[in-house]
């Protein structure tokens, strides 16, 4: 029954209890004894409920807090994503505009390029920045 208080305990309460109270009146206070008891157990479970709920409600606030960090890290995983697609399409298309932008990966030797003479239709039709024959350099084996 309750902590702390065996049967022969209860018992002598009991008897103290009809002796004091005598066996007229006896029913009428344990049924009240009974009420009172009664309300503090409603109340207990009702205090021990609320607290229940206070502390579910921390429980649903914190997992909340989760759920949304976690959302927010996937969207900012869903946006790095999409970046780095856009980013690879962007190059590709670059690339594939100018092919020659590629690195090569060793450097090739380049041949010396010798210049040629312009046409002398070059000089009448005006074109501009048409160089002279005379400005023309031979190099190699014309320069003899």
């Amino acid at each position: 029954m309750l902590p702390g208080i065996g049967f022969s305990e209860l018992l002598l309460l009991g008897l103290a209890a009809l002796i004091i109270v005598g066996p007229k009146d006896l029913p009428l206070m344990m049924r009240r004894v009974g009420q009172f008891v009664g309300k503090g157990r409603a109340m207990a479970r009702e205090f021990q409920a609320a607290f229940e709920d206070i502390a579910r409600q921390s429980e649903l606030d914190e997992l909340r807090k989760e759920i949304e960090s976690l959302k927010r890290d996937n969207a900012m995983q869903d946006a790095a994503a999409d970046l780095a697609a856009v980013e690879a399409d962007i190059n590709s298309a670059v690339m594939a505009q100018h092919p020659q932008a590629e690195a090569p990966s060793k450097p090739q030797p380049t041949e010396p390029i010798e210049p040629t003479e312009v046409p002398d239709d070059a000089q009448l039709t005006g074109a501009p920045d048409a160089p002279d024959s005379t400005d023309i350099k031979k190099t190699g084996d014309d320069a003899a």
